[in-house]
Parts: C-alpha cells; sequence; structure tokens
C-alpha cells in the first residue's frame, strides 16, 4: 500500500461512489487526491470526468520537427562528406534527402508521442497502489490519498455515509 495516509469505502452502484466523489469533494478534498477505482469503466457518471488539458499534440508535432530537422542533416552532411562527381547536379540530391526527412520526422513524432504517453500515464510505476480484492468482484472504491489528520474524522463520516459500508484505512 502507498506510504502517505489512504482512507477508502467500498462502493456497490456507480450512484453511492457518484455521492461518495461529490461528499469528498464538498468537504474540501482536493480532485488530485480522491482515487477511485472500479472493474468496468463508468463514462457517463460525474466521478470519472477530470478536465485534462494534455499537451501531447504539440509535443508530438515538436518531436516530429525535431526528426525532420535531424533527419536532413543526417541525409546532407552524409552526402556533403562523401563529395562524388555528380556532373552539374546538386551533391544533395532532392528525393533521397526527402525520404530520410519524411522518415525522420515520423520517428521524432512517434517517439515523443509514446514517451509522452508513458509519462502521463505515470507507467512503469514501481509504487504499490491502492487497490482491494472486491473491486475485481464489481465493486467500486472511492478513497482519499494524502489525507491529513484533521480533516480524516469529516472524510470518514462522508465515505460511510456515501457507501454506507465500512471506511478502511491504510498507512495512519
Amino acid at each position: 500500500m502507498p506510504k502517505e495516509p489512504v482512507i477508502y469505502t467500498l462502493c456497490a452502484d456507480p450512484k453511492a461512489a457518484e455521492r461518495a466523489v461529490e461528499g469528498l469533494r464538498r468537504a474540501g478534498v482536493k480532485a488530485r487526491d480522491i482515487a477511485v477505482i472500479s472493474s468496468e469503466p463508468f463514462e457517463g457518471h460525474k466521478f470519472f470526468q477530470r478536465n485534462y488539458r494534455t499537451p501531447m499534440p504539440w509535443l508530438a508535432a515538436f518531436g516530429g520537427a525535431v526528426g525532420g530537422v535531424s533527419g536532413y542533416l543526417l541525409a546532407a552532411l552524409t552526402q556533403r562528406s562523401y563529395p562524388l562527381p555528380t556532373g552539374n547536379m546538386p551533391i544533395v540530391a532532392f528525393w533521397p534527402t526527402g525520404v530520410i526527412v519524411y522518415e525522420m520526422t515520423m520517428l521524432g513524432a512517434i517517439l515523443t508521442t509514446v514517451l509522452t504517453l508513458l509519462i502521463s500515464a505515470g507507467l512503469p510505476n514501481w509504487r504499490k497502489q491502492i487497490y482491494d480484492r472486491e473491486v475485481s468482484d464489481g465493486m467500486i472504491l472511492v478513497g482519499v490519498t494524502n489525507l491529513n489528520q484533521e480533516s480524516r474524522i469529516e472524510v470518514n463520516s462522508v465515505l460511510k455515509q456515501a457507501s454506507g459500508g465500512p471506511v478502511k484505512e491504510f498507512g495512519a
């Protein structure tokens, strides 16, 4: 389990989980400290909606631009390093250089996208995460991480009211 204090409850249905999340938000818990885990997606409910803006498209375009420039430099500098007699044609040929630039642009965009995805998803995450085996049986875990001592009693009562079940604590 995580080292910071964690308190959570298991909800039987999405409505109870939604009540728990709304109660936690009203109690002043930050959205990033609320953990909701389920065995199936519940995209139609508010407790899974978070408005995150990702810089992934801009980073992919930047990676493509860096890849394109480095592809051009690779092809052009290689062709200039070995100056073959070309019979009054340009030393840096357009079509072969264009192919290398295209391939390097795609490689830069793809690698940047994959790297951004891994970083934004927090993968690989070697730390132990909050989890309960009952989530696999259809329960929805609603918990609070980074819990301070002052709000522990209020969070405990909010979770107990919303779920109607027991509230579990770890790392206290």
